[in-house]
C-alpha cells in the first residue's frame, strides 16, 4: 500500500483501501452487496 492509500488486493470498489482484503469470500460478498445497495440508494436521491 502506498501513501495515497490505494489498494492492490482487487477487492476495493473504489480503488482506495477499505480494509476488505482480510475478509472471507462470504464476508466480502456481503460487504460488496451492502456497498452496491448504498451506491444505488445514492443514485436514487
Amino acid at each position: 500500500m502506498s501513501t495515497d492509500n490505494t489498494c492492490g488486493c482487487g477487492r476495493s470498489p473504489t480503488g482506495k483501501c477499505v480494509g476488505w482484503h482480510n475478509l472471507t469470500e462470504e464476508q466480502y460478498a456481503e460487504k460488496k452487496a451492502q456497498w452496491e445497495a448504498k451506491q444505488a440508494a445514492k443514485q436514487g436521491q
